[in-house]
């Protein structure tokens, strides 16, 4: 794994923490968090540690220009914004939704970033509009290198799996591993650097938008794909990947009573800020689950943060959080 380009500008290794007053409050398993809402890109998050694998390997390309794609209010977008500024690429960003009234949160962030914004009302015309922003921008002779969309490709998978090794060096047992999972990059590095570097506990994706079935097909065949780059290609199954879509059923972004209650539990016992669509989701699920007893008393849970808390200063998100 050490042969795959890599620029290290990520804030490593973020750090563990414990969560007793949480823990109480729920009267079940101990509660850790790993903080990756501090990795030090434009506020940090996980894209950060993906990032450092995909803008290497679009320098190695001799790509002058980054182009994604994401919500609006994207936390994947704006580091990716982040990192282009930071490393002399033009950026061309692909935003799904309504152009907003005033730039506020992740979008203002694009903006400040000088990122190129292309609006798509429909998400069903993304993918069509962001190949031809790509192709337009190499007519015009520029060189862009593709972000897959949430870092999410073998590349961008190599990330977690060196986070798990990471997490295994800092020596804090955990039973459990806990995290938001959405477009399926992070939750195949997991399930990579599970295997590699031999973590003994379980990795439970809470879904954000995926059902059950997909994630596990999408992961597996990604975290397969990602180690043949590596080695001896290792077939995982869909036995491998664990993920929970019980949560998400409101769909993408809509924002629900879970989440409030999860972001007001987290910042009143912890000082702790969630975000509305991912980490509040997410902490939402394991709460319920801690609540129904699928975690044992005695066991350990890690809730692996992964940003995105500028997404609560957005207009569509920020009366709904502090509503009475």
């Amino acid at each position: 794994m050490k042969n795959i380009a890599r620029l290290r500008f990520a804030h490593l290794p973020t750090p563990i923490e414990e969560l007793p007053n949480l823990t109480a409050a729920l009267g079940g398993p101990r509660i850790f968090v790993k903080r990756d809402d501090q990795t030090g890109l434009a506020f940090g998050g996980n894209k950060t540690r993906k990032l450092e694998f995909l803008v290497a390997e679009a320098r190695e390309q001799g790509a002058d220009m980054l182009i994604s794609a994401g919500a609006i209010q994207s936390n994947h977008c704006r580091q990716t914004a982040a990192a282009a500024a930071r490393f002399g690429f033009g950026c061309t960003l692909v935003l799904t939704g309504d152009k907003p009234a005033q730039a506020s949160a992740n979008y203002l962030i694009d903006h400040l970033f000088g990122a190129e914004i292309v609006i798509v009302a429909d998400r069903k015309d993304r993918d069509q509009v962001l190949q031809e922003t790509f192709d337009k921008a190499k007519a015009a002779g520029r060189k862009p290198y593709l972000v897959p969309y949430g870092g999410s490709s073998t590349t961008g998978a190599f990330a977690y799996a060196f986070a798990v090794e990471e997490f295994m060096r800092q020596k804090v047992r955990a039973d459990w591993i806990v995290f938001a999972t959405s477009s399926g990059g992070t939750h195949a590095g997991f399930v990579l650097g599970q295997r590699v570097f031999a973590f003994k506990g379980k990795i439970l994706g809470i879904s954000i938008d995926e059902t059950e079935n997909d994630l596990k097909n999408h992961v597996s065949a990604l975290a397969s794909d990602a180690s043949e780059r590596i080695g001896e290609r290792i077939n995982f199954t869909r036995d491998d990947v664990l993920a929970n879509d019980k949560y998400c059923q409101a769909g993408y972004g809509v924002f629900g009573e879970g989440e409030r209650e999860a972001i007001h539990l987290f910042a009143r016992h912890e000082g702790l800020l969630l975000d509305p669509v991912y980490t509040g989701r997410a902490a939402a699920g394991m709460i319920d689950l801690i609540r129904k007893g699928f975690f044992k008393k005695d066991e350990t849970v890690l809730f692996w943060h992964t940003g995105g808390q500028p997404a609560l200063f957005a207009d569509k998100y920020s009366q709904d959080v502090i509503k009475p």
